[in-house]
């Protein structure tokens, strides 16, 4: 029977397990099912999906030619057990949404594509019930090269390594459920145009959602909506692993409006990425420093982000490997500890520490169990500002450096209250070596700190 191009091929399989398939005798409701006016009949089609083998075939072959005829392939509710699908430029699938379940059965990948124009998956629970993956697939669902990706209310779980892979494509990921995977959720390389949004990233290994380059490039990647909880760190390191997002050399990326949750290290990791701006976020219970901004970067806003519970509270760090340019305002900064899951040179404790160029502002600091704020570290200072910001029950409000080489900070109109050693104290590294400043008695020329209240 000869294809329409208005039509939507329909694929008849309702249930293959115990090595059965069968037809649906009625269509689905009338609520449920979308528009199948003019559709191909499964039996009339011979659709049908078989056992083994032959069942994959047939499924890649109604693929192939639905691709072919520009029409869509609906999978109405069932089990479909297949492996090694290559998609062909064009590919839309679409299914009900948590009844239509594609199972990986292992020897290889599930899904994979490369070099074509269009991907587009819909309302499918893709289930890799943690089977092998080859040495050649990153992840359950593998695509490089593709213009756009477009996956959309889907389930993705199980995956041995990363629950979707993708290099070198744009796209959306949106409204999408991504478990279980023993890498990240998302892992996104040298993408172009890609927008990650409202999607639910939960219960993985060693990260949620990543976008990476493997050169430092333009990016613009946007991270949106999204809710990430329960990331660990099962491969170990000092930040590598077990961020909730984690943004490495991309440039031009924002991460805004996200809600994030026990993640083994940080919230929001940002690796050598500049122009980046990270707004409007909910960070709790991070392992590690909630929101970092590290090694060499160029412009970075942190804006108006609720941080909970965390070792330390925000980081804008790396003076010494070309990181500088930011704007730190708005904030709120609560309940850290000292604790953190490894030495660090500093310590944890801290609530928002900034190095270069960089102007922290109109920031609430309370429960910070070490500083308040840390302004420079060693002779890693320059241009900083630090005023209107109020900080309470912090052993030090603000700590600035003043050891030798140490730049120029502003401290002014800021609130303390109940920093029982100090509101604003010069620092030699982790030593102190001044008294009170915050009053306005700087001795250092190189500081202006002054019209500061402590109550």
């Amino acid at each position: 029977m000869p294809f329409r191009r208005d039509m939507l091929l329909f694929l008849g399989a309702s249930a293959l397990a115990g090595g059965t398939s069968r037809t649906l005798a009625s269509p689905l409701t009338a609520a449920s099912q979308p528009d199948l006016r003019g559709t191909i009949d499964a039996v009339e089609y011979r659709a049908v999906p078989e056992i083994g083998d032959r069942k994959i075939r047939n499924l890649e072959q109604m693929i192939r030619q639905a691709a072919a005829e520009n029409v869509p392939v609906f999978l109405p509710p069932g089990t479909y057990k297949i492996s090694n699908l290559s998609l062909p430029d064009n590919t839309r699938i679409s299914g009900v949404p948590g009844a239509s379940r594609i199972v990986y059965t292992g020897d290889g990948h599930l899904f994979a594509a490369e070099n074509i124009r269009r991907i587009e998956l819909s309302n499918l629970v893709i289930d890799g019930g943690n089977r092998w993956l080859g040495d050649y697939a990153g992840g359950l669902l593998q695509f490089s090269g593709v213009d756009e990706v477009l996956i959309d209310n889907c389930e993705i779980g199980g995956s041995r390594k990363h629950g979707l892979q993708m290099e070198r494509c744009g796209g959306r990921i949106e409204r999408s459920r991504i478990s279980g995977a023993a890498q990240s959720g998302l892992y996104a390389v040298d993408s172009a145009n890609l927008s990650i949004v409202a999607n639910t990233v939960s219960d993985c290994g060693n990260g949620g959602i990543l976008v990476h380059r493997w050169k430092k490039a333009e990016d613009g990647t946007v991270v949106s909506g999204n809710r990430i909880s329960n990331i660990r760190a099962n491969d170990g390191g000092t930040g590598q692993n077990g961020n909730g997002i984690n943004v490495f050399r991309a440039d031009g990326v924002m991460v805004v409006n996200n809600q994030i949750s026990d993640c083994a290290f940080t919230a929001i990791r940002a690796n050598s990425a500049s122009n980046i701006q990270i707004s409007s976020n909910q960070c709790r219970r991070s392992g590690e420093t909630a929101i970092y901004v590290e090694f060499a970067f160029e412009g970075a806003v942190v804006s108006a982000n609720v941080i909970d519970g965390a070792a330390n509270g925000i980081s804008i760090a790396n003076f010494d490997e070309g990181g500088r340019l930011a704007s730190v305002t708005g904030n709120v900064v609560r309940n850290l500890t000292l604790k953190g899951p490894y030495a660090h040179e500093v310590g944890f404790g801290i609530g928002i520490a900034a190095e270069a160029d960089t102007l922290v502002s109109g920031n609430v600091i309370e429960g910070a169990p070490r500083w308040g704020l840390q302004i420079g570290w060693g002779p890693y200072l320059r241009n900083v500002v630090v005023s209107g910001n109020v900080v309470r029950k912090a052993p030090v409000g603000c700590a600035v450096s003043v050891a030798e080489g140490a730049g120029t900070a502003v401290i002014t109109d800021n609130l303390f209250q109940e920093t029982a050693e100090g509101a604003v104290l010069g620092f030699e590294w982790d030593k102190q070596v001044s008294g009170e400043m915050a009053d306005g008695g700087s001795p250092y020329r190189q500081l202006t700190v002054e019209r500061n209240r402590i109550s």
